[in-house]
């Protein structure tokens, strides 16, 4: 293959909601550049992209693949990303290392829920965007109407760079505004001809083009003044001009693509090479510490992971970008976060699931390596003796939650190990192993992310699972004083075992009164594992029980904290107070005092108005202002309190009983278009008549197992 300077080397991320035609275009643009002889199809299950069986299985991508041509002397990567928000992650790490975004844009759909939600990573990233308008061979093809959606949601750096001609299922013909030339395409579609604008298109034509100069020339002084001095700029003035404005945000291409029918790809990508930036020409990556790593060749060797993939008889691929110097083959280099030394034994080019062996990768360059054993997503390969840690990617926060097992309990521990690893491969799925739920937890990016996981783990890792609903970790406590005694009495031959206790127990809060009603010998204050606190205190007098069983019914009182009267769930701010008992001079031991202790926590705790608390989490949704009243109604549905609200932002706290539940309902009703997040804030008192219901699952399930 032939090599590349930083110069001519392009990296884009197609993006967009589903269905519109990231796939398709990415296929027309390796079928011109001759890099494959023949057109696959999503219906065909056969595109270089979308080559896992999942997708075959679904029809969408669920991975971002990794592709090139080489176009014209440029060699261009493309990174062809999911549209479903359940797979935002694929989305995020190849923005992340990609230089230029090609948003797509359905021609009848227009700007859909999957672009407002794509576009937050390109704005966080601040990646310089091309808008592509694709599908206007379609029936329903509206340019105009797309086009003005889009200048609506984007603003004024939309920038008119062709109109198609016979939009519509005749469509066959682009006007281009920067060449001022129209290209119409033969009936399959491939190389266009060029022709002059036809007359009836002649003045909209030059009045686009106008509009074209104005902006490339309002992005950079010197151009504003030549264009002042000549009235116009020529061809290479306007695409400097462009590429500025490009690169500050400030102008966002608009190209017309078929690509179902393979019209207009060759232009897209004349425009990536001469316009588009390269990495050498982005601003320098930033270290975490605030220090530069510019897209230099003769700089030290830097690679950032930005995807980890795990391929059935390959084993671990690992892809990268070269931020710095030159990769060759058998290079070793430090991972500082994984604390070894890696050697890079095979380098290759992606397209797909084909891999080209190299020799090097310059700066700027994307590739892939194997069986690195300490390396994964967001880790850093660096020269010896030089070190950097980049911005990692952010990845979202997981939305939804599930518990899961295998159907087959002996297959547990090897449910763990595919769960880490299918971790490894997608960084939005969390896999939480909850002591307290005695549960594992998946935590992902909504129903379809979960459903995709389980069809993994069934057909990939053949493994039968079940899901189940995840246990919301209650807490317990009281809200009046209650006092309890116990009396724990065994004979059976031999040595008894014999232990009486006197405890009050109280609500505990920061700030509260010592304890007065009878004299404290000595307290003990535990900051507990799971939140709030228990405040033990020792009030016995005269030797009723001997100072060594304290800790005997510090400890029942804790192990009864750990399974709560209530529910079972954790037990918090309480104040323990033993002020009398009795023991035997024989039979009273350890375990005969832990018993009494657990067992007149138990009963004091029944007596003392106790009170189940919940996890609720403060929660922002933004949606347009025609869906904030569904919004609203949804919320008050799902147990939610509004605590403000302003024109696009909805506040309120919410359970995390209601939180799944309530994503889905959101989805639902703004077609996903509003934005949730969520973060946990305290916890509450839940409902009486829910305390009740849960109240009573407990005991009926407690009941069901001593019977068995």
């Amino acid at each position: 293959m032939k090599m590349y300077d930083e110069k001519h080397i392009k990296n884009v991320v197609l993006i967009g909601a589903a269905k519109s035609g990231k796939t398709t275009l990415a296929e027309d643009m390796l079928f011109e550049a001759g890099i494959i002889s023949k057109r696959g199809t999503v219906e065909e299950r056969n595109t270089v992209s979308d080559y896992h069986e999942v997708e075959h299985e679904r029809g969408n991508s669920v991975y971002a693949t990794t592709m090139h041509t080489e176009w014209r002397d440029y060699k261009i990567n493309i990174m062809d990303t999911p549209g479903l928000e359940d797979f935002s992650g694929e989305v995020a790490s190849s923005i992340r290392v990609c230089d230029t975004a090609v948003l797509l844009l359905h021609a009848y759909n227009g700007v859909e829920v999957g672009t407002e939600l794509i576009w937050d990573y390109v704005d966080r990233y601040n990646k310089p965007t091309i808008l592509a308008i694709n599908h206007l061979d379609h029936e329903n093809a509206n340019y105009s109407l797309v086009l003005e959606q889009a200048k609506q949601f984007f603003g004024h750096a939309v920038t008119v760079m062709q109109y198609p001609v016979n939009q519509g299922p005749g469509f066959n013909a682009i006007i281009d505004l920067l060449k001022m030339t129209m290209y119409r395409f033969p009936a399959g579609g491939g190389k266009p001809e060029k022709l002059p604008i036809p007359p009836e298109e002649q003045e909209q034509a030059d009045r686009l083009h106008n509009e074209l100069v104005e902006k490339a020339a309002e992005n950079d002084d010197a151009l504003m003044e030549l264009f002042f001095e000549k009235g116009s700029l020529d061809e290479d003035e306007m695409r400097q001009g462009l590429k500025i404005g490009m690169m500050k945000h400030q102008v966002f291409p608009v190209f017309c693509l078929s690509a179902r029918n393979n019209m207009g790809s060759g232009r897209l990508m004349g425009y990536i090479d001469n316009v588009a930036p390269s990495a050498v020409e982005m601003p320098p990556e930033q270290t975490e510490d605030g220090r530069e790593v510019p897209c230099d060749p003769a700089g030290p060797t830097c690679l950032f992971v930005f995807k980890t993939l795990l391929e059935p008889h390959i084993g671990k691929l690992s892809f990268f970008k070269v931020m710095s110097g030159e990769l060759r083959t058998g290079q070793e280099l430090q991972n500082e976060k994984g604390n070894t030394t890696e050697r890079l034994n095979q380098l290759f080019i992606a397209d797909g699931r084909n891999r080209q062996p190299v020799d090097k990768l310059r700066s700027g360059d994307i590739g892939c390596t194997l069986k690195l054993k300490n390396t994964f997503t967001n880790h850093i390969l660096n020269e010896k003796g030089f070190s950097a840690q980049i911005d990692p990617i952010h990845f979202p926060p997981p939305k939804v939650r599930v518990a899961i097992e295998a159907k087959n309990k002996t297959d547990d521990e090897k449910l763990g190990e595919v769960l880490s690893e299918i971790h490894m491969e997608d960084p939005t799925l969390e896999v939480e192993y909850n002591r307290e739920l005695k549960q594992v937890i998946l935590h992902g990016q909504g129903d379809l992310h979960l459903a995709v996981t389980r069809w993994r783990l069934e057909h990939i890792y053949n493994m039968q699972v079940e899901y189940l609903p995840a246990r919301i970790p209650y807490r317990e406590t009281i809200q009046k004083p209650a006092e309890a005694s116990y009396r724990h009495k065994k004979q059976s031959g031999g040595a008894g075992q014999f232990g009486e206790v006197f405890m009050k127990i109280e609500p505990y809060y920061e700030g509260m009164p010592p304890y007065k009603e009878y004299t404290v010998r000595d307290t003990e204050e535990i900051a507990l594992n799971w939140g709030g606190k228990l405040v033990f205190n020792n009030c016995i007098v005269g030797g009723a029980i001997d100072t060594r069983f304290l800790p005997s019914i510090l400890k029942g009182v804790m192990e009864k904290m750990q399974e709560g009267p209530l529910t079972g769930s954790y037990v918090r701010d309480v104040r323990v107070s033993v002020y009398d008992g009795k023991m035997h001079p024989v039979d009273s031991n350890d375990i005969s005092f832990k018993i009494a202790g657990m067992m007149a926590f138990r009963d004091a705790f029944h007596q003392a108005a106790p009170q189940l608390l919940e996890p609720v989490y403060d929660l922002e949704a933004s949606a347009p202002d025609v869906m904030m009243g569904d919004i609203m109604s949804e919320l008050q549905s799902h147990r939610s309190i509004i605590t403000g609200m302003d024109t696009h932002v909805i506040k309120a706290r919410t359970p995390q009983a209601e939180l799944d539940r309530l994503y889905a309902s959101l989805r639902n009703v703004t077609q996903g278009k509003a934005k949730v997040r969520a973060v946990f804030a305290e916890y509450a008192p839940v409902p009486a008549d829910v305390q009740k219901k849960l109240s009573e699952e407990y005991r009926k399930a407690e009941h069901e197992n001593g019977q068995h």
